[in-house]
């Protein structure tokens, strides 16, 4: 264990000189999956994501999101500690670790998590669906069933976060690049006589196709 928390360290004083982006950061949880067994992996991530460091924190989000498929504690630790990271880069990555999720557990069968999430009463949790799953319709599951991903997206567009309805206009946009009569049929229903609901038909008429 002692070797381990070396290696980790090593790897968080790596991290830490990443200015922008984050493809170190996941190559280095990657390093880490490869090295580490899955319990010494789970309990260095928790601690990472403590660590004052956004780049840190950031290495132990990648780490959860890799566990998460295979350990319900991993998936708490994201839903319930991370969403609440007030460093908008630390959401970032949480957003792409949902996917990670969804990706290793099946997207049709992370479907319950999906809709738990999208219902989670904090906004960072329901933004770490809409915005990781981007684009929905290239994901397995959605692309054959796109009306499904419509819904869900639409579900939101009165979301009291402003932070939430712009991904999910935003992923709508993406949608109806491939979906457009889909995605028009479905807003035609739209209340948009809602401030809330107008603005997220904004952004999916922003450039749309």
């Amino acid at each position: 264990m002692a070797t381990d928390v070396v290696f980790i360290a090593q790897l968080a004083a790596r991290v830490k000189r990443t200015e922008h982006g984050f493809l170190d950061i996941r190559a280095c949880a990657d390093e880490a999956r490869q090295r580490l067994a899955t319990p010494t992996r789970q309990t260095l991530a928790k601690q990472l994501i403590a660590d004052p460091a956004h780049q840190v924190r950031q290495l132990g989000v990648f780490m959860l999101g890799d566990l998460a498929a295979r350990s319900a504690p991993a998936l708490k630790l994201l839903r319930d500690t991370v969403s609440k990271d007030d460093d908008w880069r630390v959401q970032e990555i949480l957003a792409k670790a949902f996917d990670a999720y969804c990706a290793e557990t099946g997207y049709a069968e992370a479907l319950p998590t999906v809709d738990a999430w999208l219902r989670h009463r904090h906004p960072n949790v329901r933004r770490a669906v809409s915005e990781g799953l981007r684009i929905w319709t290239n994901r397995p599951y959605f692309r054959d069933h796109p009306g499904e991903a419509v819904r869900r997206l639409s579900d939101l567009r009165a979301d009291p976060s402003d932070y939430v309805r712009r991904s999910a206009g935003n992923a709508l946009r993406d949608i109806a690049r491939k979906h457009r009569p889909l995605v028009r049929a479905a807003t035609a229903t739209w209340d948009i006589d809602d401030p809330a609901v107008a603005q997220t038909l904004a952004h999916i008429q922003r450039s749309a196709p």
